[in-house]
């Protein structure tokens, strides 16, 4: 070990202790076509071994955001992880791929073994959620460049789909859209909820104001919940035809993604009721409904596209894999 890189803020010894205590998780995420040992200059996966004949890769790449600053505030980490995998996951599920491996980056100023250690706890329990093998990252301890007890977070996912099997596919006038409810704010808009909750001299140590159960750290940092295993099994239907992820930009940005630009989305404004949290935030914002619909995912976390017929098929098949899932609207030829 050396002490003048320690005395300049790196301890390369922590961080290999960190490697040595995060081994077992990542093992814990070891699925066919990967064993997910750790240590390697690369992770390896091998998709014949996953059982794909002639696949087309999907990656995607994203952050937790602002959400970790309600984690550094609340001293809650366990599932800051489940986040940054699910933004990730659920951005692949929506090519109509499925998600195979997972790499995360984690960098602090200085590093704190426990913290870090729930963090990437966190990243594996997302992968087990996904049915992706955590098969490498990098951890980076850099002196100065973040403030005490902070660090930063991306995550990067590669996933698969049999050629010809990608969506969204050939989306029609008269198409069904199925809601899938959210557990939260997932991770958008924290930069506006942190404003609101500061102009409202909320505590994210006091009671929730819209549910005294709960503080309102603990609501905020709820994890965005993860689709892959309620979604995937409907792809096999191919009057299944898109899965819009409701990200940044919500509703308004994300569903006209998934469609071509002569179509548009038409919703029933009576299924659109705001949870709890968001009307909360709606009335102590002051926000439009405008504002809501563009900046948060208002409840729902994804959207499926499906023809009529298989509607009342699709929706059942979600209710039963534990979602809270409904109609919100049909796709129309745009005017």
């Amino acid at each position: 070990m050396s002490e003048a890189y320690k005395k300049a803020g790196v301890d390369i010894d922590a961080g290999d202790r960190l490697v040595k205590a995060i081994g077992p998780l990542a093992k814990a995420t070891a699925r066919p076509g990967a064993d997910a040992a750790l240590g390697g200059f690369g992770g390896l996966f091998d998709l014949k071994a996953a059982g794909f004949t002639d696949p087309i890769l999907v990656s995607g790449t994203d952050g937790v955001g602002t959400k970790l600053k309600i984690a550094f505030e609340t001293g809650l980490h366990n599932t800051i992880g489940i986040d940054l995998v699910a933004m990730c996951v659920n951005d692949v599920l929506a090519q109509g791929a499925e998600p195979l491996f997972f790499l995360d980056y984690f960098a602090t100023g200085k590093l704190e073994e426990k913290t870090a250690a729930s963090v990437v706890a966190g990243i594996a329990e997302g992968c087990r959620l996904a049915g992706c093998a955590l098969i490498g990252g990098e951890t980076a301890e850099m002196p100065g460049m973040y403030g005490p007890g902070e660090y930063d977070l991306a995550g990067f996912c590669v996933g698969a789909a049999e050629r010809g099997n990608l969506l969204p596919r050939d989306v029609s006038a008269g198409d069904v859209m199925i809601s899938i409810a959210s557990s939260g704010a997932h991770s958008n808009g924290y930069s506006l909820i942190r404003k609101i909750a500061a102009d409202a001299s909320a505590s994210y140590h006091a009671p929730a104001p819209f549910d005294s159960s709960i503080t309102l750290g603990e609501a905020l940092i709820a994890p965005t919940r993860i689709y892959v295993k309620s979604v995937l099994p409907l792809l096999a239907d191919e009057n299944v035809k898109a899965f819009a992820h409701i990200t940044g930009g919500g509703l308004t940005d994300n569903v006209p993604r998934v469609l071509s630009k002569s179509q548009s989305a038409r919703f029933d404004e009576d299924a659109l009721d705001l949870p709890p949290l968001f009307a909360w935030l709606r009335d102590a914002g002051g926000l439009s409904t405008a504002e809501m619909r563009r900046t948060f995912n208002c409840g729902i976390g994804g959207v499926v596209v499906c023809a009529p017929e298989s509607a009342d098929k699709t929706l059942a098949a979600l209710k039963a894999s534990g979602e809270d899932a409904r109609i919100i609207g049909d796709i129309a030829e745009a005017e």
